[in-house]
């Protein structure tokens, strides 16, 4: 085949993946949902190759679509059934370019591992805080396509905010070079936010520079249960106004995730001796001695002891453990982000991930709750999330043998009941895992006309072939 001689010539034979078997992990995604094909995965090493591959796809009109670790939540990096589309994997383009103590930044190519940025920050004394459960294999470029966010959000923000600077190759093959690490910089529209969260339709990121942070020394934890929502939403104010910057994470669970985790997750245990109708996990972080040593607040354990008693005093707190150990740490953590596996465990979840204004999150789940019923009498509402952000994984939980058919049917009805009340509320549809296939027909619906208008005529006037990942987003 002509195209295929063409990028062998250009990436040579390690940068081609043509064999069937080793095809296969490329062309499903990381939940199973979506599965495609492809003539070829093209696995370029640097941003010369990307650049030429790129430029080739835009001569010949070939559609490309972009993929990091594969580890997406809604189907954006999986080729259609066509064949017709080529796969641009960036994890041959791994090298830390520079670690900038001073400036406080990582420059890196797009297909570094996360870990193995936020291990390039500590090996100069720095942090770097996006984390995510796939943090092991999901790379730092397709972290920037989805504007991916995590458990840090609440004290470091999402992605977008952790970019100073990009690489990308443009749709038709020329390279905009923004790889600059500064703060201000007033000369014109701000291209970068462009392109983080456009999850592959507006070009291939190849280099990307993060801010990094001081590396936080000291850590306290707890989990707190409360009778209502409302309750935590004002234990969050109270935690904010008494912890300041130090607070680092404000994680929800209701009492039906909680108890989903221990049932189907092991060596798991409850943290509190009565069980609570909503809990949060709360982490403080701070850069200072990791004991208490300059006085009663000094060090995050007591300040976070301090801010728990006066909520409790408050009537905003029914319980509250402290954790006294890395161990404890880790086992209260451990019930947080073994919701995943224990959804998967227990049954079929319809996810929806959403955001709303923190002030709107009780009420929002109060009158979801009855919709939810009314559409799905007996429902089992597993209901979760970055409360701190505003980030709800407000999901459904059917019975592990629900047929396709049912379980299509239940998603369409369950969609529309959710997302027309987030809309309501002033949310979003999707808070962090992105439009992708899986919420692509609904943007038309929940996004105003002018946006969707606007939208569209950027991708028109970047991408007029329409080759950049066809068939996601937009």
């Amino acid at each position: 085949m002509p195209l295929l001689n063409k990028l062998h010539a250009l990436v040579g034979p390690a940068g081609l993946v043509i064999d069937a078997d080793a095809q296969a992990p490329y062309l499903t995604d990381w939940l199973g949902k979506w599965t495609g094909r492809t003539t070829v995965v093209v696995r370029p090493a640097n941003t010369a190759e990307t650049a030429a591959v790129v430029r080739l796809c835009s001569e010949t009109r070939t559609p490309i679509v972009t993929q990091g670790g594969n580890t997406g939540m809604s189907g954006g990096a999986t080729p259609d059934a066509s064949g017709a589309q080529v796969v641009l994997s960036t994890t041959r383009m791994n090298r830390v370019r520079a670690v900038d103590p001073v400036n406080n930044t990582l420059t890196l190519d797009a297909g570094v591992i996360l870990a193995n940025a936020q291990e390039a920050a500590r090996s100069v004394d720095r942090f770097f805080p996006l984390s995510l459960g796939a943090q092991g294999s999901c790379t730092v470029g397709g972290n920037v396509a989805t504007n991916a966010g995590g458990i840090a959000v609440l004290r470091y923000g999402n992605t977008r905010e952790l970019v100073l600077g990009l690489e990308v190759v443009l749709p038709d093959g020329r390279i905009w070079n923004g790889l600059r690490g500064l703060r201000k910089d007033n000369t014109g529209y701000d291209l970068k936010s462009l392109f983080i969260g456009s999850e592959g339709t507006l070009g291939v990121i190849t280099g990307v520079v993060l801010k990094l942070f001081p590396r936080p020394t000291s850590h306290a934890t707890a989990w707190v249960g409360a009778d209502s929502l409302e309750k935590l939403v004002e234990l969050l104010g109270l935690m904010r106004t008494r912890c300041g910057e130090r607070l680092t994470a404000f994680e929800m669970m209701t009492a039906p995730s909680l108890q989903l985790v221990l049932d189907q997750v092991t060596e798991t245990r409850a943290p509190l001796a009565t069980p609570a109708p909503f809990n949060a996990l709360i982490e403080l972080s701070d850069t200072g001695a990791a004991s208490d040593v300059h006085g009663e607040e000094s060090g995050p354990g007591a300040l976070l002891e301090s801010a728990l008693a006066e909520a409790m005093e408050a009537g905003l707190a029914n319980d509250a453990m402290l954790s006294a150990s890395e161990a404890q740490t880790m086992a209260l953590w451990k019930l947080r982000e073994g919701i995943s596996q224990a959804q998967v465990r227990a049954g079929k979840a319809i996810k929806h991930d959403i955001a709303l204004p923190i002030s709107s999150l009780a009420s929002f789940v109060a009158q979801a709750e009855k919709e939810v019923q009314a559409c799905l009498p007996g429902a089992s509402v597993i209901n979760f999330g970055h409360l701190g952000d505003g980030n709800l994984h407000y999901n459904v939980l059917l019975p592990a043998d629900t047929d396709h058919d049912t379980l299509k049917h239940r998603t369409h009805d369950l969609n529309a009941v959710v997302h027309q009340l987030v809309t309501n509320y002033g949310g979003s549809i999707s808070a962090e895992h992105g439009v992708g296939q899986l919420r692509r027909d609904e943007l038309r619906i929940y996004k105003s006309p002018v946006e969707m208008e606007l939208m569209l005529r950027i991708k028109q006037a970047m991408d007029p072939n329409q080759i950049m990942n066809p068939g996601k987003l937009l």
